[in-house]
């Protein structure tokens, strides 16, 4: 059996993986929020293989949270496809970290692009740090080009539906104790107009603002407009996400 290569570069590191069925939609398309769920795990590789572990940063008092993403699907990954998938950081944007991504297959062809953008913070006092107050690496430019819009702010209008109400279970959450990042992307697949999620969005958009945790409910509403759907879920103290998927 062949085995997953893995490599690192000054600012760059790469990983094989197989999308499985665990990964994938009725389908057999590799789900937008399995996209994002393997950025948020490949920058944790990247800085593992460097020595910056979870409990190194936490000791350092700097860890980092996901902000907002924006994705650009070129060709979607399908089961079993093999993927070779490679993160760069990008120096930092006003009070962002920049992490980009790309995921292609064996013969090169690129599947996925996408940009990110991640915060700073005091685990302990939860306060936002500046980019230029962490030092355990230096921050440099991504190496190639990203094929990917870079993310935005999604406006949600005043006529958005109710679409209904979510309660944040125990299976969603991660080892913080709060809903884990790609589940985020599952959820808004599961509020879709029926039409729209058989299809694959050629960009996904997502901000996060606040943290939703155990027993929380969400209150999802939407908004249809041409070939684009935008969602907002609110939480008992305001939006704790907000989306933009364009077809």
């Amino acid at each position: 059996m062949e085995g997953f290569r893995e490599e690192q570069a000054e600012n760059g590191y790469m990983r094989e993986m197989q999308v499985d069925f665990s990964k994938c939609d009725r389908n057999e398309r590799m789900r937008v929020g399995s996209m994002v769920t393997e950025a948020a795990v490949y920058a944790g590789y990247d800085y593992d293989a460097r020595g910056l572990t979870h409990e190194v940063l936490l000791e350092r008092r700097e860890v980092f949270l996901l902000s907002r993403m924006a994705i650009h699907i070129h060709d979607c990954p399908r089961d079993r496809d093999k993927l070779a998938i490679t993160t760069w950081e990008d120096g930092a944007h006003g009070a962002h970290l920049q992490r980009h991504y790309e995921f292609r297959r064996p013969n090169g062809e690129l599947c996925v692009s996408i940009r990110s953008d991640w915060i700073l913070v005091d685990p302990i006092t939860r306060k936002i740090l500046r980019p230029s107050s962490f030092t355990a690496r230096p921050l440099m430019p991504c190496p190639v080009e990203i094929d990917c819009p870079k993310p935005k702010k999604i406006a949600i209008p005043e006529e958005a539906e109710d679409l209904g109400t979510r309660i944040v279970r125990w299976g969603d959450l991660d080892g913080n104790g709060h809903l884990f990042s790609g589940r985020y992307g599952d959820i808004v697949w599961d509020f879709l107009p029926e039409d729209l999620q058989e299809k694959v969005p050629v960009e996904f958009y997502i901000n996060y603002s606040r943290e939703a945790t155990l027993g929380e409910t969400l209150n999802l509403r939407g908004h249809r407009e041409g070939n684009a759907y935008r969602m907002e879920g609110l939480g008992p103290d305001g939006v704790c996400f907000t989306a933009l998927a364009v077809f």
